[in-house]
């Protein structure tokens, strides 16, 4: 993650079923339902002024850390999620 997203704080929208981070006065927002113990990954989304500046990968890195932090796991269905997936495998612990 880069560092000038570091210190951003990842705001979990319950109501709208979506985690969001506020970058810019734009928001990233990466959609999700939760199954028992799991949270389905559905749709990751930043505003077309944010794109190629690693926003999405804050954002879902934000949110693994945050799912590890909740004791839950994750089922990728977003596209975007899987691509990070498989440059970062590390996460994969967290699928089982």
């Amino acid at each position: 993650m880069r560092e000038i997203y570091q210190q951003l704080t990842l705001r979990n929208n319950v109501e709208n079923q979506r985690f969001e981070l506020d970058v810019e006065n734009k928001t990233a927002f990466l959609e999700y339902k939760i199954e028992g113990n799991k949270y389905l990954l559905i749709h990751t989304e930043v505003p077309e002024t944010l794109e190629g500046k690693g926003v999405a990968a804050a954002l879902v890195e934000k949110v693994f850390i945050f799912i590890e932090e909740s004791k839950f796991k994750f089922i990728p269905l977003c596209p975007y999620v899987l691509s990070y997936l498989k440059k970062h495998p590390e996460w994969l612990r967290l699928t089982n």
